[in-house]
């Protein structure tokens, strides 16, 4: 830790005072080793020692420590004290000051202040007595700070004996102001049992909490498991609950600044902690060929994935990054991200509906990009179901617009993002997504360069989920709703989903729907009761029951699709076959619901009933479409 750490509790005045000791007691250390090993040498003979010149030695290695120790930070307050840290420090230290008393004694031999072996000797005592020193006075403080009687400080038990729960425990410790004080361990990894840090024994595993709480009096848990999952996170608040605890999390790594864990870090499990925190391993320079340097277009960049994908690209150095959006708000955040600024008067950002086909015809070509990811869509399945023909204008006739301009401008790689509504869909939402993935792989067969989809669901934190209901429920004091006590939901953090987008689109295939690993399902349900429980008093969840067209449990590939793994071990891939475009340039919007609806559903049953092989455009005009007509896209 570096800093200038300064221990709670302790003026500024006072530290500095401590810290002078320190240097006094080290020199005074050097005088006790330098002596001790003198005698050592001369086997305690202190007749001998009248030969010998030590007290020579004495003000240099009282200056070498001072000013190297300086030097390396040990006398700066850097370093936590009896830290690896501060160990480290001081071994610096005490070797360079042993090497010049050393050169100091060999190269004055008339007067040989000591014998060489016993500077290097001194130099060992010196070492193991300042660092002894050191480790004795942390513990002294951590067993007073652990056994001092305190009301205000609730007793926690830590789950997880690893690195996250050693530096909680630290933390508790060393901050006064540390509204817990921990009592207990606990871990599943039967190696552990047994296992003390700093003072505090692992106890046993989850099954024992209970048991633990009781023995101990303990009032808190602390999930001291920064890569642990949402499962691990619902059952042990499940079981603190039950066992009368208030729960708190440590946060996750990419959380926590500097890795160092405080106790103001320490919080109420969130959403985000229950539906769990997938780690993905990405190194997007080693796929950014196909983005350095080259000129990119991102649809949507307004929205929750577009601009998470605008931030990752523009680190990639591209060309140039040009943000696409219909929302005038979006777009001012975005560039408000990327830039510290939101004037709005950048020819990055343009402002622009992708059903205007014209338009998006000009623009891609006076632009020429070289990559597309295209991200705008409408999503919100209730509002689409009632309103098809919205879903059929923006994600269909938009997507194929947006597919028109690119392969008329040349692109080398065009990536959809689709969702997993699109598997075995049965909403206008699923039905316009399928559409879009078929619409992308024709153009992946007719054109040069790559056209894919990347299919994948729910994001944490994206406008309009679930999460975000809950949330401001919670806030408002609101009893949560929830749709089904059954119903499941795919879930993963829109920086990881962006990242598994981006390499989807250095690795994918022309035809490639490529689908993401998002880990288990998660039970809605699960989470919106953790979410009640957390605050006081506990909110009831009120179940409203499945909205028209919506799914008890997501699909990531339909039932007829067989997948492949792809070169990243989280994407899997499937062929989709194409949908030509001739198929729904001539469908009519305007004509009742339930037609319209009627209508992307047949779209979508083009695609998944090729899925077997081609099937001829005239065969499916007469058979599906047969009898329609409408306005010409």
């Amino acid at each position: 830790m570096t800093g200038g750490f300064v221990a709670p509790g302790l003026s500024l005045r006072a530290y500095q005072h401590r810290r002078l000791l320190r240097v006094i007691v080290d020199c005074g250390v050097w005088c006790l080793a330098l002596y001790t090993a003198s005698l050592l040498r001369l086997d305690f003979n202190l007749a001998r020692m009248d030969g010998f010149h030590i007290a020579v030695l004495l003000p240099v290695a009282w200056i070498l420590q001072a000013l190297v120790g300086y030097y390396y930070g040990l006398y700066r307050g850097r370093w936590i004290n009896g830290s690896f840290d501060e160990v480290s420090a001081l071994g610096r230290t005490v070797f360079v000051t042993t090497f010049v008393l050393l050169g100091i004694d060999l190269l004055w031999p008339e007067m040989r202040p000591a014998p060489a072996s016993s500077v290097i000797g001194a130099g060992i005592l010196a070492f193991l007595a300042m660092g002894g020193a050191r480790y004795a006075a942390r513990q002294m403080l951590e067993n007073q700070r652990r056994q001092k009687p305190d009301a205000r400080r609730k007793r926690a038990i830590i789950f997880g004996a690893g690195e996250g729960g050693d530096r909680t425990i630290r933390a508790m410790l060393w901050d006064e102001q540390s509204p817990y004080v921990p009592v207990a361990l606990l871990d599943d990894d039967p190696h552990k049992r047994n296992l003390t840090i700093r003072g505090i024994r692992v106890i046993g595993d989850r099954a024992k909490l209970r048991a633990v709480a009781e023995e101990y009096k303990a009032r808190a848990l602390v999930i001291a498991v920064p890569t642990g999952d949402g499962a691990l996170v619902r059952e042990l608040s499940d079981l603190a609950r039950d066992s009368g605890l208030e729960v708190r999390v440590v946060p996750s790594v990419r959380e926590l600044l500097g890795g160092e864990v405080h106790v103001d870090d320490l919080r109420r499990p969130t959403e985000a902690d229950l539906l769990g925190r997938h780690k993905v391993e990405t190194d997007l320079r080693a796929v950014s060929e196909y983005i350095t340097g080259k000129r990119v277009v991102v649809t949507g960049a307004g929205g929750s994935i577009g601009s998470e994908l605008c931030r990752q690209l523009s680190a990639l150095d591209p060309a140039s990054l040009v943000m696409i959006d219909r929302d005038e708000s979006g777009l001012h955040s975005v560039q408000l991200s990327l830039e510290g600024r939101a004037m709005l008067d950048s020819d990055s950002l343009i402002l622009i509906d992708i059903r205007d086909r014209a338009r998006v015809a000009r623009l891609f070509a006076e632009i020429k990009p070289d990559v597309v990811f295209h991200a705008a869509a409408l999503k919100h399945l209730p509002l689409l179901q009632a309103h098809p023909s919205e879903a059929l204008k923006s994600n269909v006739w938009g997507t194929l617009a947006i597919l028109d301009a690119a392969a008329a401008a040349g692109v080398t790689h065009f990536v959809n993002i689709s969702t997993d509504k699109a598997a075995n869909a049965i909403n206008a939402l699923g039905f316009s997504k399928r559409a879009a993935e078929g619409l992308t792989a024709h153009f992946g067969q007719s054109f040069s360069g790559t056209y894919l989809s990347v299919r994948f669901g729910n994001v944490l934190g994206s406008r309009g989920s679930v999460l975000t209901a809950f949330r401001s429920q919670l806030e408002s004091g609101n009893p949560l709703t929830v749709t089904h006590p059954d119903v499941t939901r795919y879930f993963m953090t829109i920086e990881e989903a962006v990242q598994l987008v981006i390499q989807a689109g250095a690795i994918g295939a022309d035809g490639n729907a490529l689908v993401l690993d998002m880990g288990d399902p998660v039970r809605i349900y699960d989470v919106a009761r953790q979410l009640a429980a957390s605050v006081s008093p506990e909110l009831p969840i009120v179940f409203t029951g499945l909205r028209p067209g919506e799914k008890l449990h997501e699909d990531l590939f339909c039932d007829r699709e067989v997948s492949s793994q792809s070169a990243h071990e989280l994407i899997r891939c499937v062929d989709v076959p194409p949908l030509d475009p001739a198929l729904v340039r001539d469908l009519d919007p305007t004509c009742c619901r339930d037609d319209v609806l009627a209508t992307l559903e047949r779209l979508a049953r083009c695609i998944d009933e090729n899925i077997d092989g081609p099937v001829s455009v005239n065969l499916m005009m007469t058979t599906v479409f047969e009898g329609e007509a409408g306005a010409t896209f």
